[in-house]
C-alpha cells in the first residue's frame, strides 16, 4: 500500500519555513479553543500522522456549505484541502467526472476501509426508493450507505444533513431524511448551520486529525466546542436585552442604536451556534450584527418553527416571569426611580456642605453576637 503523506511532508515540498508551520498550529490551536500547549500536540500530529482521506458525498443541498468551506481562513481551507486531508472524492469540485470519479469511491473504500472520514452534505430522499435524488445513475441513498459503511466516522455537514433542513420541511413530499436516521452503525458528528461557519467546518476536521478522535459531543452530536453556547450568551446585543431596550420596528430609532432584535423575532436565545464568537467571512461580522436576527438555522426543524420574523414569547429576563413588553417598562420605571433618588440624595449632600455641616456619624449601635 502507497504512503500517504503527512501535512508536513506537503508543506515542506511547498516551500513553507518550520516558523510558519509551528505558526499555523498554534493559530489552529487557537481556533478550536485550545490551550497555547495544544499547539506543540497539533505540530506533532501533523508531522508524524498521515492524511486522513476524505470523501466528500451530496445529497440533496444547494451546496451552500462547500461554498462556506473554501471561504475559511483559519485554518485557510487551501491548509486543510490541499494538506491536512486528503480530498479523494468531492463530485462538486474534483476533476475527474463519470466513471472515473465513481471509481474512487470503490478504491478508497477497499485500500482504507475503517480509515477515511465520509463527511456528508445534504440528504438523502427516502420516497420512490431514492429516486428524487440520483448520483452516478443510482439513488443517493445506496451510494450512502455503501461509503459510510467502511468508515471510521461519518460528518454530517450543515443543517441538511443534520436535521434535514427545506427540503425535510412539511410536508416533506420526497421524505427528505437527516443522514443519522439512515446510518445507525457509525460515529457521527453533526455540523449543522445553513450554512455552517467556515472555521467550525476546518476546526473539526483539525480536531480529528489532531487527537485521533471525534471531539466532545452535546445531547445531539454536535460539537461541543462550537455549540455549546447560546448565540444570545455572547451577542454583543445582550445588555440591551437585559436592560429592556428593544428594536419595535425596522429602521426606528431603537434600531439605529443598535438595541435588541428579540422583539423582531431573533432566534438567539434559543440557537446554538458560534456566530457571536466566532463569526463569518473571517471574523467580519455575523447576521445579529449586520440588523438581521438570527433564524435559528443550526437548530433542529428551524424552517418549520414559525415565521422567522415572529418574536418568541417564552424567554424570560433575569428569571423574571414576565415578556418582553412587560419587563422593558417595568425596567424604564426602575431606571426613573434609581435617578430621582439619587438626584435626591446628591441634593442633600449638597445642602449639608453648604451650612458646613461636619458632625461625624453616630457609631453603629448593631450588635456583633
Amino acid at each position: 500500500m502507497a504512503r500517504v503523506e503527512t501535512f508536513y511532508d506537503v508543506i515542506r515540498r511547498q516551500g513553507i519555513s518550520r516558523r510558519s508551520f509551528l505558526k499555523f498550529c498554534s493559530l489552529t490551536a487557537a481556533s478550536l479553543g485550545l490551550a497555547p500547549a495544544f499547539g506543540a500536540r497539533i505540530a506533532e500530529a501533523m508531522e508524524t500522522k498521515p492524511r486522513i482521506p476524505v470523501l466528500w458525498l451530496h445529497g440533496l443541498e444547494c451546496t451552500c456549505c462547500s461554498e462556506s468551506f473554501i471561504r475559511s481562513a483559519h485554518p485557510l481551507v487551501k491548509d486543510v484541502v490541499l494538506s491536512m486531508i486528503s480530498l479523494d472524492y468531492d463530485d462538486t469540485i474534483m476533476a475527474a467526472a463519470g466513471h472515473q470519479a465513481e471509481a474512487i469511491l470503490d478504491e478508497i473504500r477497499h485500500e482504507y476501509k475503517g480509515r477515511y472520514i465520509a463527511a456528508v452534505e445534504g440528504n438523502p430522499p427516502l420516497n420512490e426508493d431514492g429516486m428524487y435524488c440520483i448520483v452516478g445513475g443510482r439513488p443517493f441513498v445506496e451510494q450512502l450507505r455503501e461509503v459510510c459503511s467502511d468508515a471510521m466516522a461519518v460528518i454530517s455537514w450543515g443543517s441538511c444533513a443534520s436535521w434535514g433542513c427545506v427540503q425535510a420541511a412539511k410536508p416533506n413530499p420526497t421524505r427528505a431524511t437527516p443522514v443519522h436516521e439512515v446510518i445507525l452503525d457509525k460515529p457521527i458528528v453533526k455540523v449543522p448551520g445553513c450554512p455552517p461557519i467556515a472555521e467550525v467546518m476546518t476546526g473539526v476536521v483539525s480536531y480529528i486529525l489532531t487527537f485521533d478522535k471525534m471531539p466532545e459531543l452535546d445531547r445531539q452530536g454536535r460539537p461541543k466546542m462550537f455549540y455549546s453556547q447560546r448565540i444570545h450568551d455572547k451577542c454583543y446585543r445582550r445588555p440591551h436585552f437585559d436592560a429592556g431596550q428593544f428594536v419595535e420596528q425596522w429602521d426606528d430609532e431603537q434600531a439605529q442604536k443598535g438595541y435588541c432584535l428579540y422583539k423582531m423575532g431573533c432566534k438567539g436565545p434559543t440557537t446554538y451556534n458560534a456566530c457571536s464568537t466566532t463569526r463569518w467571512n473571517g471574523g467580519v461580522s455575523f447576521p445579529i450584527q449586520s440588523g438581521h436576527g438570527c433564524i435559528g438555522c443550526s437548530e433542529d426543524g428551524f424552517w418549520d418553527n414559525g415565521p422567522f420574523y415572529d418574536r418568541l414569547t417564552n424567554v424570560k429576563q433575569f428569571g423574571i416571569e414576565a415578556n418582553a413588553d412587560q419587563i422593558g417598562g417595568t425596567v424604564a420605571g426602575v431606571v426613573g426611580t434609581g435617578i430621582a433618588a439619587h438626584a435626591a440624595v446628591s441634593a442633600v449632600k449638597r445642602a449639608r456642605m453648604k451650612s458646613g455641616e461636619t458632625q461625624a456619624p453616630a457609631p453603629s449601635t448593631t450588635s456583633r453576637d
